[in-house]
């Protein structure tokens, strides 16, 4: 296939924050890639880490899609550039979330891989879904039954994450391959967007503005409004045709309908 299996429209922003001196996030809104990695606080050179996760991923922009072995491959090359970058003895770390446009058997997909507890989102049909799971201590706790979600957002282990990019983790990514439908929005972020807005918050956003810069800049606007305590950063993607879907072309404010039925996640093993 030499065309996108998905024709797209997005818009990114990103923003300091109103606490931070350094904004330590990068983005990559390139098709067939869009990226977030947000360099972890608190260890040295987060922003350098950041930005070569995104330089090594932006050596793959421009190609129609990209497949999980190309995504492997390139995280690879990323480990090592990030633990090449050391400052003072401690290690430079960051997370990695977002969707990479892919095609099986002539069918569009958003290939969504996740490291850490930045977001990957799909807003469609009204509603609003997290496809990534965050890596985190209190993830792990909510799994385990021992916090609640809503406890989760002010227990003083928020921060705390499990899987990175460097920092000393050998943790892996997840992968998830995500039919695509015309109409889906799907929303990528740092955790000071998540961090700042509920989802009630982010849903109404997203619903609200139809133009995917316009949406994405207000999330910008709201975080910094609802407290701006880190630094934040959005992506949000418009799925305006899909390759292999009967459906019409899609060309204004996305409701994507996608029925039960065909509504699955399902997650690919595997190291990366």
């Amino acid at each position: 296939m030499t065309e996108s299996p998905i024709v797209v429209r997005a818009g990114a922003a990103s923003h300091t924050g109103l606490r931070r001196r350094v904004n330590e996030d990068s983005y990559l809104a390139a098709s067939p890639l869009f990226l977030v990695a947000d360099g972890m606080g608190g260890h040295d050179a987060g922003d350098r880490a950041s930005a070569a996760v995104v330089a090594e991923f932006e050596l793959l922009a421009g190609a129609p899609s990209l497949g999980i072995d190309d995504v492997r491959a390139a995280l690879r090359r990323t480990r090592a550039r990030v633990e090449a970058i050391a400052g003072d003895g401690r290690a430079a770390g960051t997370t990695l979330t977002g969707v990479v446009i892919a095609e099986v058997g002539g069918i569009g997909y958003w290939l969504t891989v996740n490291v850490g507890d930045s977001r990957t989102y799909r807003f469609a049909n009204g509603l609003l879904e997290q496809i990534s799971v965050d890596h985190s201590v209190v993830q792990e706790l909510v799994d385990a039954g021992v916090l609640t979600g809503a406890e989760a957002g002010t227990d003083s282990r928020r921060n705390e994450i499990t899987r990175a990019i460097g920092a000393g983790s050998d943790g892996q990514a997840d992968y998830w391959m995500v039919p695509a439908e015309p109409g889906d929005r799907i929303l990528v972020c740092s955790d000071g967007l998540s961090g700042e807005l509920s989802a009630a918050q982010l849903r109404g956003i997203l619903d609200d503005e139809s133009d995917p810069q316009d949406a994405a800049t207000r999330l910008i606007h709201e975080a910094l409004l609802h407290g701006g305590r880190d630094n934040v950063t959005a992506i949000v993607v418009d799925a305006l045709a899909v390759s292999g879907n009967d459906d019409d072309v899609f060309d204004t404010a996305p409701a994507g309908a996608r029925s039960a039925d065909g509504d699955t996640r399902p997650r690919v093993e595997g190291t990366s």
